[in-house]
């Protein structure tokens, strides 16, 4: 924010914030051999650190939500299980609303806010690919191992997570964009594979780079809480490197409508759906940490990086309080990530990456200053995020 938290304020905004989203008032327990959230009626925490606390734990009172926060910064941790950055921005732009009101003793418009009071719909609730009956099957195929860039830089594989912070123009980064035929993600994912492929210009292995991709359009349900996150895959090419930027994002542009389709999506769904029953039916944790391992292993290889970005923020009239806005979550550890977010006239986007070694964010950077973007290294941070505790004993 622009200015020192208020503590007291903070307090009284989550409080009635929380009223809002009962449906992230939960724990999660282990009831007859199946996980399950249940009600959680203790307050969510709010701690004064910039580290936040171990959710679902005793310091969080068990919740799978968190709050802290120290001299300007607010921040909220949340398990991904239990939403996407879609839901977490619907309860950023509530809390903003209230904190910032009595903050500031301003009446800020309440359009397209959810407070507390109002009438929740069925469709927030209710898990709609669970609930789905009718999704297409998923299609089988065989996708090729992508390029690791820890392997092919022989680079030293220390494990150590590090966040580049990059801020842009908004409006700079837009117009580029819309002037070469593509979106800020889909540029993204276009300035990392050229950085990429510059890289390691005999690299047999395909670059493949996958961009985030929100489910609920496709389902119809633009209100649902879960977290519902696809994936499309943009390979770049052999026959592309020689094209000039723009035709080379119009080709991403391509991968990306015809993997957006709503069948595409809907299959892409189901192949999740099947996943996760799977996992539920074994009997054991064990069994069940086994699937995760083996699919979380093999789906690792298949990126060489990962691009997400939720849309702009649109934190209403709040967001003119707001001085810098970072997302951290937790990354791969064979492939980067770079999460963007586009909040007061400006993307952030956070290059999170799984080793230290900045060899393949200054080739990115490179890219940009090549394109005549300008930008601005926050700084470099090593990445920090909470435990989740899994305990039933209590």
């Amino acid at each position: 924010m622009r200015d020192l938290i208020d503590p007291t304020v903070l307090r009284h905004a989550l409080d009635t914030t929380m009223q809002r989203y009962p449906y992230f008032c939960v724990e999660l327990q282990k009831k007859e051999g199946q996980y399950v959230f249940l009600d959680n009626p203790r307050p969510v925490v709010i701690s004064n650190s910039l580290h936040g606390v171990e959710l679902n734990a005793a310091e969080s009172n068990y919740h799978m939500i968190a709050f802290a926060y120290q001299d300007n910064w607010i921040i909220l941790d949340v398990f991904h299980g239990l939403t996407d950055a879609t839901g977490a921005y619907e309860v950023i732009r509530t809390l903003l609303y209230y904190y910032c009101s009595e903050r500031y003793g301003v009446e800020l418009k309440d359009d397209g806010i959810r407070l507390a009071g109002d009438e929740i719909s069925m469709e927030e609730w209710v898990d709609p690919v669970e609930t789905a009956i009718d999704l297409p099957m998923p299609t089988r195929s065989e996708t090729p191992k992508a390029l690791n860039v820890v392997e092919y830089a022989k680079l030293q594989d220390d494990r150590k997570k590090m966040v580049y912070s990059i801020a842009l123009d908004e409006a700079e980064f837009i117009h580029f964009s819309m002037d070469n035929d593509g979106s800020p993600g889909t540029i993204t994912a276009l300035f990392i594979s050229r950085a990429v492929a510059k890289l390691f210009p005999t690299a047999t292995d395909p670059i493949r780079v996958s961009l985030c991709v929100n489910q609920r359009k496709a389902l119809h349900k633009p209100l649902a809480h879960q977290s519902l996150v696809g994936a499309v895959m943009l390979e770049y090419k052999d026959k592309m490197r020689d094209w000039p930027l723009n035709r080379q994002a119009t080709a991403y542009r391509g991968m990306v409508f015809a993997q957006t389709r709503d069948e595409a999506v809907l299959a892409q769904a189901n192949g999740l759906k099947g996943l996760n029953q799977m996992i539920l039916s074994k009997e054991t944790d064990q069994e069940r940490l086994g699937i995760v391992a083996y699919f979380g292993k093999s789906s690792d290889h298949l990126m060489t990086a990962s691009v997400s970005y939720t849309g702009k923020a649109n934190y209403k009239e709040a967001e003119k309080y707001i001085r810098d806005f970072r997302t951290w979550t937790v990354v791969s550890q064979h492939y980067p990530l770079v999460e963007i977010a586009a909040v007061n006239g400006r993307f952030t986007l956070d290059f999170i990456q799984p080793f230290s070694n900045p060899l393949l964010v200054n080739a990115f950077l490179k890219e940009l200053e090549d394109n005549g973007i300008t930008y601005d290294l926050q700084d470099v941070s090593e990445l920090e995020l909470p435990n989740i505790l899994l305990s039933w004993s209590r």
